[in-house]
C-alpha cells in the first residue's frame, strides 16, 4: 500500500526531521540556503496543542504521577498537570476507542499511522485499554507486525509504556472483498472489546480506492459497533476527477451518515494551517486590510528539492496538480480567503470554505505553467544526474508534470480582481511551503519607490510569521529601509517541537471534531475546478516544459507572477536558532 500521497513520504515528517532553511520566495533569483539545524528545541508539545513542561527542565514536580512519568522519557516532555486539567475539561482524555488499520502491512501504517498512534497512547490522549487491530491480506504474526513498526517508532526510555502498547496490538489477516472475512474481524473486535469494555471503533482505510467500495461495503455489514459510535478515516485521492470523486461520495453516502466521514488531508493539521483561522479571525488588525482594496496578490507555495526518487510509477499516475495542488494547496486557499464564519463550529467553518470555492471558475491551460524536471548533475547531489524521465518507473515519454503554477480568482466582493497563485513542484531548489500575502504600494510615497509590505506565513519548515515592512534606516540617514516583524516558532517557542499533523487529526476523529477534514460538497466543488483543465493534460494535449534539477522551475512560472503585479525584491529573511548566532539567508 503505498503512501495517500508522493508529498507524504517527505512532508510527513516535515517539522522534525527536514534540515533548517530559510528562503524568501521575493527574490528574483533565488538559490539553496542554509541555515543551522534547530537541534535546541527539547521539548515536544502533545497533540492536544497544549503547554508543556520539558522532562529536562529544572521545574519543580507538581504532582508524584507527573514525576513518575518524567521519568519515562530522556529527551522527551509530557503535558503538565494544569494542561493534562485543560484537556480533560474538554472531554478528551482519556478517549477509549478501538482502531481497526486496514492496509496495516504498508507503508502509510508503518511509517505514519502506528507511530502516531504511539504518541497518542504515550501521551495519554487515547484510553490505555484502547484496542489497536491490523488488518492487512499478509498473513502476519502480531510479532511481525511489531518488528514492522518498531523502527519508526521513537519511544526514549520508555521502554514499560512502549511493552503495554504493542500489548494492545494485533493482527488479523483477510481479503477485503470476502464478507466471511471481515465477519471473523468482528469477532476478533469483539473478544477484544470485551475485555476491556471499549465500544467505540475508528475504521482506517489506508488503501488504495480500489478497494474502498468492497471494505466499506463489508464494515458496514459486518463490523459496525452497535454499542458505540463508529467513524471511518478514508485516505487520498478522493478521485481522479469529479465524476469518479462523487461516485465515491455517493457510495460512502449510501452506507454512512456525513457525520461518520472523516476525509483525511494531513495539510490540514499542520500548526501554520491550522494557525490561519486564529491569524485572521483573533487579530483585529487583519480585519479592515483582508480585501481586494489593499492586497495585490496572494501565493501559496509548495516546494521540494528532491525528485520522485524512484517512486514515480505512483506519482505518473497523479502528477503534482492531483498529488499537490488540487487538495493541500487549494484548502489553504479556502482558509485565507474565506469570510468570518459565525462559530468555530466544523460546518460554519466548512460552510465559508465551500463558499469560497463556489467562487472560483474551473482553471483554463492559460492560465498555467506546467514542467517537468530534467537533469542537471549538481555537484554532490547524486539524484540531479537523473530527470523525471529516466526514472524507470515512469513510463517512457510520460508528460505527467512535476511543476505547476496556476492563477485563480475568486470572484466575490472581497477579492474581485485579486490573483490568487498557487505553485507546486518537485525537484526545486528549496524545500519549503508557505503563504505569502503582498499588500499594494503606499499611495503618495514620500521616500521614494518603496518595497511592498509582505506577510509571509512559514508552513514548513522553521514554522514563522514574518511581516516586511520599511522603517527608517539606523544611523544618519533619513531614509527607509526594509526589515521584518518576526515570529519564528523556533526562538519564540524555543521549547516546542510541533505535533505531527496525523496526531492532530487522528485525536480529532476520536473526538468526534470535523473541522480539519474535507466534507463532501467541498470535494466536489474542488474537483469541479481543475477536472477540465486535467482531462486534458490526461489526453497528452500539453508538453510540459522542461526545468533543471534544482532550480526554481520554469522561467515562464516567474514571468506570469510578475505579469499579474507581483513584485520580487531581494530581501535577507534572518533564521533564528536559539543558542546559536543569527543567520542570515540571501535571495
Amino acid at each position: 500500500v503505498v503512501p495517500a500521497c508522493i508529498c507524504m513520504v517527505h512532508c510527513g515528517n516535515v517539522c522534525t526531521s527536514m534540515s533548517s532553511k530559510s528562503s524568501d520566495e521575493s527574490a528574483a533569483v533565488e538559490q539553496p540556503a542554509s541555515a543551522a539545524a534547530s537541534g535546541a528545541a527539547s521539548a515536544r508539545v502533545s497533540a492536544a496543542q497544549v503547554d508543556l513542561v520539558p522532562a529536562t527542565a529544572t521545574t519543580p514536580p507538581r504532582t508524584s504521577d507527573a514525576a513518575a512519568r518524567n521519568s519515562l522519557y530522556e529527551n522527551d516532555v509530557v503535558p503538565s498537570k494544569e494542561a493534562i486539567e485543560e484537556i480533560q475539561s474538554e472531554g478528551i482524555l482519556p478517549n477509549p476507542v478501538t482502531v481497526v488499520v486496514f492496509g496495516a502491512s504498508g507503508d502509510l501504517a508503518k511509517k505514519k499511522i502506528y507511530p502516531v498512534l504511539w504518541n497518542l497512547f504515550r501521551d495519554d490522549l487515547i484510553g490505555a485499554n484502547s484496542p489497536i487491530v491490523g488488518y492487512a491480506r499478509s498473513k502476519l504474526s502480531k510479532e511481525d507486525l511489531i518488528s514492522k513498526i518498531k523502527p519508526y517508532i521513537k519511544a526514549g526510555n520508555a521502554t514499560e509504556k512502549l511493552a503495554q502498547f504493542f500489548a494492545r496490538l494485533s493482527f488479523v489477516a483477510g481479503s477485503y472483498d470476502q464478507m466471511e472475512d471481515f465477519v471473523n474481524l468482528n469477532s476478533h473486535l469483539e473478544a477484544e472489546e470485551s475485555a476491556t469494555g471499549v465500544h467505540n471503533r475508528v475504521f482506517y482505510l489506508a488503501l488504495p480506492p480500489t478497494v474502498f467500495e468492497s471494505t466499506t461495503k463489508n464494515i458496514k455489514t459486518c463490523c459496525m459497533s452497535a454499542a458505540g459510535w463508529n467513524r471511518v478515516i478514508v485516505e487520498k485521492p478522493f478521485g481522479r476527477d469529479l465524476d469518479s470523486s462523487n461516485a465515491l461520495s455517493r457510495h460512502l453516502a449510501s452506507i454512512f451518515t456525513e457525520d461518520q466521514i472523516y476525509r483525511i488531508d494531513h495539510y490540514l493539521g499542520k500548526e501554520m494551517v491550522q494557525n490561519l483561522l486564529v491569524l485572521r479571525f483573533a487579530n483585529r488588525i487583519f480585519t479592515p486590510l483582508w480585501n481586494r482594496d489593499n492586497i495585490a496578490s496572494v501565493q501559496i507555495v509548495f516546494k521540494e528539492p528532491f525528485g520522485t526518487q524512484g517512486r514515480g510509477g505512483y506519482f505518473d499516475e497523479f502528477g503534482i496538480i492531483r498529488d499537490v495542488m488540487q487538495n493541500h494547496l487549494l484548502q489553504i486557499l479556502c482558509l485565507v480567503a474565506m469570510e468570518r464564519p459565525p462559530t468555530s463550529d466544523a460546518d460554519d467553518i466548512r460552510l465559508e470554505k465551500v463558499k469560497v470555492l463556489k467562487s472560483v471558475q474551473p482553471i483554463e491551460l492559460k492560465d498555467l505553467v506546467l514542467g517537468q524536471y530534467v537533469a542537471s548533475n549538481i555537484p554532490g547531489n547524486a539524484e540531479s544526474t537523473q530527470g523525471y524521465l529516466d526514472d524507470p518507473t515512469v513510463p517512457k515519454g510520460s508528460k505527467t508534470p512535476t511543476f505547476a503554477t496556476g492563477v485563480f480568482y475568486v470572484r466575490n466582493e472581497r477579492w474581485d480582481g485579486v490573483p490568487f497563485v498557487l505553485k507546486c513542484g518537485k525537484a526545486l531548489n528549496d524545500r519549503k511551503a508557505e503563504i505569502r500575502v503582498q499588500f499594494k504600494d503606499v499611495p503618495g510615497p514620500i521616500f521614494g519607490d518603496c518595497v511592498r509590505n509582505e506577510l509571509v506565513i512559514r508552513v514548513q519548515p522553521q514554522e514563522a510569521v514574518y511581516l516586511k515592512l520599511l522603517v527608517k534606516k539606523p544611523g544618519m540617514a533619513f531614509r527607509a529601509s526594509q526589515t521584518d516583524l518576526d515570529l519564528s516558532y523556533n526562538s519564540r517557542y524555543k521549547d516546542v517541537i510541533m505535533p505531527d499533523a496525523y496526531e492532530r487529526l487522528i485525536l480529532d476523529v476520536t473526538r468526534g471534531s470535523q473541522l480539519h477534514f474535507v466534507r463532501s460538497d467541498e470535494l466536489a466543488e474542488a474537483w469541479r475546478i481543475f477536472t477540465p483543465v486535467l482531462h486534458q493534460l490526461d489526453r497528452g494535449e500539453v508538453t510540459p516544459i522542461p526545468y533543471p534539477f534544482g532550480s526554481r522551475g520554469p522561467d515562464q512560472s516567474d514571468e506570469m507572477i510578475r505579469s499579474l503585479g507581483y513584485r520580487f525584491t531581494k530581501y535577507d529573511w534572518i533564521t533564528r536558532t536559539p543558542g546559536e548566532a543569527p543567520v542570515p539567508s540571501s535571495h
